[in-house]
C-alpha cells in the first residue's frame, strides 16, 4: 500500500528517481514494472501494472456511448505509458505526460493506496489553495461520502456520544 508525501526532483532529461518506500513497497507486491497515465486535475497517477491492468478493463467495459466515459478512456487509456525503472531507481516520463501534467523540476510523489500522484509542486500548491476554499468543488453526487468519518468512534453513534 503507498501512502505519504514525497518531494521529488525532475531531471533535464524527465527521469524521477523513486523514493526508496516505493521501490521497497514494489519489491514487496513481486512487481517492477508501472504504467503513468493523466488524471483530469492535471497531475500522473502511476499504477503497478497489475493493478493498471485491472483499472484499464474497467475503463475499457464503460459504455462509450457515454460522452464523460469515452473522455476518461481517451484520457487515462490514451496517455498509458508503461515506465521501466533503471538500475538507479529512476523512472522516465515521457515529454507527453510531463506536459500534460505541467512537470517541471519539483514535483509531489503522495501514496493513494494502490497507486501513486505525482503532482508539479506549483500545481499542487494552487489546487490546495483552491480546495481549502469555501464551496464544494464540484456538483456531483457525494455517493458515500455521507458515511465517512474522519475521527474516532463509534460507527454508527450520534456525535454527541462518539467523544464519550
Amino acid at each position: 500500500m503507498f501512502r505519504g508525501a514525497q518531494k521529488v526532483t525532475l531531471d533535464a532529461k524527465g527521469r524521477m528517481v523513486l523514493p526508496t518506500r516505493v521501490r521497497d513497497e514494489l519489491t514487496s507486491l513481486g512487481e517492477q514494472r508501472l504504467v503513468a497515465t493523466v488524471d483530469r486535475d492535471q497531475h500522473l497517477l502511476i499504477y503497478p501494472l497489475k493493478d493498471w491492468e485491472v483499472l484499464q478493463q474497467q475503463l475499457l467495459d464503460l459504455p462509450n456511448l457515454n460522452e464523460e466515459a469515452r473522455w476518461l478512456q481517451r484520457l487515462m487509456v490514451g496517455y498509458a505509458t508503461d515506465l521501466e525503472l533503471d538500475g538507479h531507481g529512476r523512472v522516465l516520463l515521457s515529454a507527453e505526460l510531463r506536459e500534460f501534467a505541467g512537470l517541471t523540476r519539483d514535483a509531489i510523489l503522495f501514496g493513494q493506496g494502490n497507486h501513486l500522484a505525482l503532482w508539479d509542486e506549483q500545481r499542487w500548491k494552487q489546487a490546495c489553495a483552491a480546495a481549502i476554499t469555501a464551496g464544494p468543488r464540484s456538483s456531483a453526487p457525494a455517493g458515500q461520502l455521507d458515511s465517512l468519518r474522519l475521527s474516532a468512534g463509534t460507527r454508527n453513534a450520534p456525535p454527541q456520544d462518539r467523544d464519550k
